[in-house]
């Protein structure tokens, strides 16, 4: 049984054994607002919940392991004191997953994962209208417990008011744990679904995703893509080239039938077969096809 002791190990080796053993964590979908006014939205499984009155939510935004800087959610909560904690289920998974891509200062989150802000009412922050559940908190306080890389910053919220989709209650109104579907956090790509097990979304931390904000219209409105479809084709770093998208319709079979329909509804159909059997440039050169002819 191999043992180590945490001070010969580094940050990054001691973060990856801690969230691959320590889960399934439950997901904060954190939203604050920056000293000017700007939204924040990004997602913590360092998480949960540790009084019921008074209630209180914690959760932790760590310092980057990998050059010590902190987050806009952590300078958000420093300087405003208000947070929104949006549970997380299934159905906005992988919004919740592009919203963690490390987009500039200034950049809306809500926008970039194609998630709708809702005003609050009794704090600043905005909601997110996709959660099942939403808490508004006031922060208590905020306990730094290092400086270096991979240091927490326990923000320790209170929950001054309680939104509960009726999507997700049972017929006394409580809560149905079925009907929530909750999704949980663990080690590498890992999820785990409350409803049916595990499930891997890859990470969206080596680059930028183009975002759900620059995803054409005519896919955005689409009946058949679903919030966690436009989540992932959100977040390719660019769109196939016109070379690239000409090569991959000349040696697909599938994708030359459903271009020779000139139907639109059966080509973004096959698209959604690449895309949810995770070929997601695959899928991008289906739809753009008939754009560039």
């Amino acid at each position: 049984m191999p043992s180590f002791e945490t001070n010969i190990l580094s940050a990054a080796q001691i973060q990856g054994y801690l969230q691959a053993a320590v889960g399934p964590r439950p997901i904060a979908l954190a939203s604050t607002l920056s000293a000017t006014g700007v939204p924040n939205l990004s997602p913590f499984s360092f998480f949960n919940v540790f009084s019921s009155n008074p209630p209180i939510l914690i959760f932790s935004p760590a310092r980057r392991v990998r050059d010590n800087t902190t987050k806009h959610t952590l300078e958000n909560s420093l300087a405003t004191r208000e947070v929104v904690i949006n549970v997380v289920n299934f159905d906005m998974v992988e919004q919740v997953s592009l919203s963690s891509t490390e987009y500039p200062d200034g950049v809306n989150e809500f926008e970039k994962a194609g998630l709708t802000a809702v005003a609050s009412d009794l704090v600043k922050p905005f909601r997110v209208a996709e959660s099942p559940v939403q808490f508004e908190c006031k922060i208590n306080d905020i306990i730094a417990l290092g400086e270096n890389g991979g240091a927490g910053n326990l923000v320790i919220c209170e929950v001054l008011k309680i939104h509960v989709s009726d999507a997700v209650l049972d017929e006394k109104g409580g809560i149905d744990q079925h009907k929530i579907d909750l999704v949980s956090r663990l080690g590498g790509n890992w999820y785990g679904r409350s409803n049916t097990g595990l499930f891997e979304i890859p990470k969206p931390l080596t680059t930028l995703g183009i975002g759900v904000d620059n995803i054409p219209k005519f896919i955005r409105d689409s009946s058949l893509f679903t919030g966690n479809d436009l989540g992932r084709l959100g977040n390719v770093e660019q769109l196939p080239t016109e070379a690239e998208i000409d090569t991959f319709v000349k040696s697909n079979f599938a994708a030359k039938a459903a271009l020779s329909t000139a139907d639109e509804h059966k080509i973004q159909e096959q698209a959604l077969e690449y895309l949810r059997s995770g070929a997601v440039l695959d899928a991008w050169k289906l739809l753009l096809a008939p754009r560039i002819n």
